[in-house]
């Protein structure tokens, strides 16, 4: 009998009384790792009660006290990341070294997060009318809420619970069901930071228990990552319920290759980034967008994906590991026979990829389309595996109106010599996030995660100074002290004096 994952509550691990379960598989072999649970309603909210008892506490813990929570959690991450790892690429598939980077561009998320007490200063001025100083506090909001998506079980989750912890909240996260492990050993490692218990809650499920938290009268807060139809609900649901939202959602992102562009980094970058990961990443290049002569390096692009080798996690040798399920798989090759079907040229097809020694694994080959145009189903929808678009423009002009028709802005890039035509990109392009000769634009955490349009919804965005304002509320304080004396003549209009 397989084990069943279990439940985070109120600073322990404890057995759901749900008896509806998800079998977790590995997606190289289908072996089945653990069950998960669905947590019932009353899990749900015992989980909300625990969060929002422990705020009340949590709130009035010095800053520099949740800073130094966040420095021992972050030692603690660095020196387990390899145990971390290991569990996320045996429920991800995703090769050990990937595994890692997942689990350390978290890290750098919870070292911002150990840096609070500068982040979370306020404003103020003196004597802005007579004898009266004007001051502001930034204040948390109380219990938040995460819901992650399956592609960075590590990585996700630790955008939004570190930051939100370190403001002054406590958090509930429901992670993916597809790879609930490595959520499950964040919190455990939290908790061995010195986390009070309650402050983090984990609560397993699918749809009913997500819309069982973003509808809680007690969240007051929700972070979402996901695809487009579900952050949409996500958001809606959720600002109905009048909670504050951010919403990150899919993504089509270009890359632009210019004439004077250096060819041999281009294409290690395009393959890097269009297959890593097995291009499951919202911010993976998904297009490339050639201009003028650069089109003559296509061929170049092919024969490189063409080396790009799909394997197992331990396999050393690996570029990058299975899709995540067999519906993942199958999603991703009808894209590609979709793509043949509307005329694009398929110069090379990883439909029939096959893994020696791994016949059930969720295996899609690197593939590569030409004479893609912008009317078909393969360059409007986000197809979420290794599968690259190539497309012929004749100018920058063209290729910056081409990307800014498209629906998405989460990222997009462009590889040249030309400062100024650099310039003129970064200037004019209508995305959130802009690389130069840099494929995949993630921030620093320093900064924030900006997506635009379909690929955003809300205000204020993940991690950075953009996360701090998210998770808390300004409170202005208007102060003037009297001397001893006789009042001053009533003040009948709203101007202060």
């Amino acid at each position: 009998m397989t084990d069943k994952l279990p439940l985070f509550i109120g600073g322990k691990f404890v057995q759901s009384e749900s008896n509806e379960v998800l079998p977790v598989t590995d997606p190289a072999t289908q072996e089945v790792l653990i069950d998960v649970p669905y947590a019932t309603p009353d899990e749900v909210d015992t989980a909300v009660e625990n969060a929002k008892s422990a705020y009340l506490s949590w709130r009035e813990t010095p800053l520099p006290e949740r800073g130094r929570l966040m420095l021992r959690y972050q030692d603690l991450l660095k020196a387990r990341q390899e145990d971390l790892a290991r569990i996320l690429s045996r429920e991800t598939g995703k090769t050990f070294a990937d595994a890692k980077g997942d689990v350390w561009r978290g890290i750098e998320v919870v070292e911002q997060a150990s840096q609070i007490t500068s982040l979370m200063m306020g404003e103020t001025a003196e004597n802005v009318a007579g004898g009266i100083d004007t001051y502001s506090y930034l204040q948390p909001l109380g219990v938040c809420a995460g819901i992650t998506p399956f592609n960075f079980p590590a990585m996700i989750p630790l955008w939004m619970f570190p930051m939100a912890i370190a403001c002054g909240n406590s958090f509930v996260l429901k992670p993916s069901e597809q790879d609930p492990m490595t959520p499950n050993k964040l919190a455990e490692l939290f908790s061995e930071a010195g986390a009070p218990d309650g402050l983090l809650q984990v609560i397993h499920g699918g749809k009913d228990q997500v819309e069982a938290v973003i509808t809680h009268p007690d969240v007051k807060a929700v972070s979402f990552v996901g695809s487009v139809p579900v952050a949409r609900h996500v958001y809606r649901t959720a600002t109905s319920h009048l909670k504050r939202v951010q919403a990150m959602a899919g993504a089509k992102n270009h890359m632009v290759v210019l004439p004077d562009a250096n060819k041999d980094q281009m294409i290690s970058s395009l393959v890097g980034a269009s297959c890593g990961a097995a291009g499951q990443r919202c911010m993976a290049i998904s297009v490339s967008l050639f201009v003028g002569e650069a089109a003559a390096w296509i061929p170049d692009v092919r024969d490189a994906l063409a080396a790009v080798k799909p394997g197992v996690w331990d396999d050393a040798d690996a570029d990058y590991g299975p899709q995540i399920s067999p519906a993942a798989r199958d999603r991703v090759l009808s894209f590609i026979q979709r793509g043949k079907e509307e005329g694009a040229s398929c110069e090379l097809d990883g439909s029939d990829c096959t893994v020696e020694g791994y016949p059930n694994g969720n295996w899609v080959g690197p593939t590569l389309f030409t004479k893609v145009t912008p009317e078909m189903s393969i360059y409007t929808e986000e197809i979420f595996g290794p599968v690259l678009l190539a497309a012929e423009v004749a100018s920058l002009e063209d290729a910056i109106a081409m990307i800014n028709a498209n629906p998405f802005g989460n990222g997009t890039s462009i590889f040249t010599s030309n400062g100024g035509a650099a310039r003129k990109f970064q200037h004019e392009i209508d995305v959130g996030q802009v690389g130069i000769n840099v494929p995949i634009p993630v921030p620093l955490p320093f900064f924030s995660f900006t997506g635009w349009r379909d690929s955003f919804y809300g205000d204020q965005h993940a991690y950075g100074k953009q996360a701090v304002r998210f998770f808390t509320e300004t409170k202005t304080v208007i102060a003037r002290w009297f001397d001893a004396g006789p009042a001053s003549d009533a003040n009948m209009t709203i101007g202060l004096r």
